[in-house]
């Protein structure tokens, strides 16, 4: 089960990040994709052959109805409740090599709240739960408690201080976040996830340069793992952390270890930069090693 998370993404290719100041520059053609981090790992989890159910809000507009869309085309089960302040947008700016700049327009009030009786049947029959870092979500952390669910979380780029991440990252039990947040604190970040929270493994990915894995019982030094060359020209980077979080699950939940996981992760992370839009979604015989 995916709670929240899911918008639409404005992408608008540039030459080259930063975008020089000036009152207008000529661009390519300006994309809509429908997806956001939920979303997209509700997606990509699907399309790993995992059964997936995805709780959010949206807006009864144009956007909310290219979500619906696509969804149902990727065969998620989708149950949105609406919102009056509309779905979600963001703007992302798209460099050559792949790398972005998101405007993120996260719409819903920080009061929200899901109401109980709609997701506690979903919850009770899911195996994993992923939750969004949106606010509504961490109100979910006591019933999977009681039910004794795993759930994970992305804090995509935590500096390790913001207080909206803190609650997602002490009660979660897989830790995903970029390793660019924290910069060169991010060994210390994950020590203290693991110091003070419940999680069994914290992974910080960091694009080309691979991902990090710490674990409870594995010492105090995160260990690299290696990236794994896309099968592909790059194409677009937008989609590949969450793409790695959907091949990480996918190995946990077929009883692989977090080592053996993290590298099905970096695959699928990789798969997905070559199309656009987090349109490149990889399937189980992607993450299959290659026969000897």
């Amino acid at each position: 089960m995916v709670v929240g998370g899911s918008g639409v993404d404005t992408v608008v290719r540039v030459d080259s990040l930063p975008v020089p100041l000036a009152d207008s520059v000529a661009v390519g053609p300006i994309l809509e994709w429908p997806g956001h981090t939920g979303g997209n790992v509700a997606l990509g989890c699907r399309a790993l052959g995992l059964d997936v159910t995805f709780l959010d809000y949206i807006g009864d507009d144009y956007q909310g109805g290219r979500l619906r869309e696509r969804l149902a085309m990727g065969g998620v089960d989708f149950q949105p409740l609406i919102s009056p302040a509309g779905t979600r947008r963001a703007v992302n700016l798209v460099d050559p090599s792949g790398r972005r700049m998101s405007f993120y327009d996260a719409r819903e009030p920080e009061e929200s709240v899901m109401p109980r009786d709609f997701y506690l049947p979903h919850l009770r029959h899911a195996r994993h739960v992923h939750l969004s870092i949106v606010n509504f979500a961490r109100h979910l952390y006591d019933d999977i408690e009681k039910l004794g669910v795993p759930v994970s979380t992305d804090l995509h780029d935590w500096d390790g201080l913001a207080d909206h991440h803190r609650e997602f990252a002490l009660r979660s039990d897989l830790v995903f976040l970029s390793a660019a947040g924290a910069g060169e604190r991010i060994a210390s970040v994950m020590r203290e996830i693991l110091r003070d929270g419940r999680a069994e493994a914290v992974i910080a990915t960091a694009g080309a340069g691979g991902s990090y894995l710490m674990t409870r019982d594995g010492g105090s030094t995160p260990r690299p793992i290696p990236a794994t060359a896309p099968p592909g020209p790059v194409v677009d980077s937008n989609g590949a952390g969450d793409a790695y979080v959907c091949g990480f699950l996918y190995g946990r939940l077929a009883g692989r270890d977090l080592e053996e996981s993290a590298r099905m992760g970096a695959m699928a992370g990789a798969h997905a930069c070559t199309g656009s839009g987090a349109t490149a979604l990889i399937g189980p015989e992607g993450l299959r090693p290659p026969q000897a």
